[in-house]
């Protein structure tokens, strides 16, 4: 059995609490846990922040949180939510794809899930596109069969100059490492190019590249 695991970044991912943290945070915010919803829709979450940016995550939300646990390394937070599909994490699991791990850095979220298809993939990414702005695939890896493979060419014309050109700008700065070399604001700057820009580029080079993979 293959299956496939995709990390997908949504640079603006609307009032998500974690997210409005880490635009605060000298660190990204790694440690994210998520409750069910409770019976009346409550769905509680917590997250941890390195020790020395606590009361800046604090301040760079106007959620309440509230201090569960805090140590000379790191401090967490507790908050509240109703249940809704304003959130990321709830886009994603709608589609009956539970999302393994949630980081923020940058105001931007990070969301690792895993499919059986590739084409599943491509239909969450669409699904999130439908509710939020600068959704991007920053990681796609593939599990196989000792035995089995499943080689595919991509032409790699079907992209435009300028979308190559932002694509490779961006794997030189280390945008799709992580932990980030670079984030989008660094890479749009080197292209002298607005963020929004970047984004919108980086995002139909993608779907090209995921059209191809897919053979659409």
């Amino acid at each position: 059995m293959t299956g496939f695991r995709a990390t997908v970044v949504v640079q603006d991912p609307a009032n998500c609490p974690i997210a409005d943290a880490s635009t605060a945070t000298d660190e990204p915010i790694t440690s994210v846990t998520r409750s069910r919803a409770s019976s009346d829709g409550t769905v509680v979450e917590e997250f941890g922040v390195a020790a020395g940016s606590a009361e800046a995550a604090d301040a760079g939300t106007a959620t309440e949180l509230t201090p569960v646990q805090a140590n000379e390394r790191e401090a967490v937070y507790r908050f509240e939510r109703e249940a809704d599909a304003d959130c990321a994490c709830e886009v994603v699991e709608l589609t009956g794809t539970p999302v393994s791990s949630v980081s923020a850095e940058d105001g931007a979220l990070q969301l690792t899930f895993r499919t059986l298809e590739l084409s599943e993939i491509a239909e969450i990414v669409d699904d999130l596109r439908e509710w939020f702005d600068g959704v991007l695939v920053e990681e796609l890896t593939q599990d196989h069969d000792e035995e089995t493979t499943d080689p595919i060419l991509v032409d790699r014309d079907v992209l435009t100059a300028r979308q190559r050109e932002i694509l490779e700008t961006a794997h030189e700065m280390g945008y799709f490492e992580y932990p980030k070399g670079a984030n989008a604001t660094d890479v749009a700057e080197e292209l002298d190019i607005a963020r929004s820009t970047f984004t919108e580029h980086l995002a139909a080079a993608q779907t090209k590249l995921l059209n191809a993979l897919l053979e659409k």
